[in-house]
């Protein structure tokens, strides 16, 4: 696997990352683990997600699919979707990011 530096982080991801945007619609959580298993395998440490893949469901498989090598990994989240319907459940505001972080580290099983 080909690695590359993200910006000025000094962290080296890999060139292909795992997008999990079918974990939680599409895809059980059986399969999700084993894609992600099957992923680091390969050298993929590089895992992109968002909040608002499956409601969260998408990170909780996560979460369980790298909780013996959370280390090892680099994870990416978004946070902006809408996660409800009101005025202060979706966009850039610091109340509502804030609000998604701590879920997103919740779900990820990680901190």
């Amino acid at each position: 696997m080909e690695y590359r530096k993200l910006g000025t982080s000094g962290l080296q991801v890999s060139a292909v990352g795992l997008g999990t945007n079918n974990f939680g619609g599409r895809i059980d959580e059986e399969n999700s683990v084993t894609v992600i298993r099957q992923a680091l395998e390969e050298g993929i440490n590089f895992i992109d997600t968002a909040n608002s893949y499956g409601r969260g469901v998408s990170e909780e498989r996560i979460g369980k699919g790298v909780k013996d090598v959370r280390g090892d990994v680099i994870i990416a989240t978004k946070v902006a979707n809408p996660m409800g319907e009101g005025p202060n459940t979706r966009g850039a505001s610091r109340y509502h990011i804030m609000q998604q972080v701590e879920g997103s580290l919740r779900a990820l099983q990680t901190d």
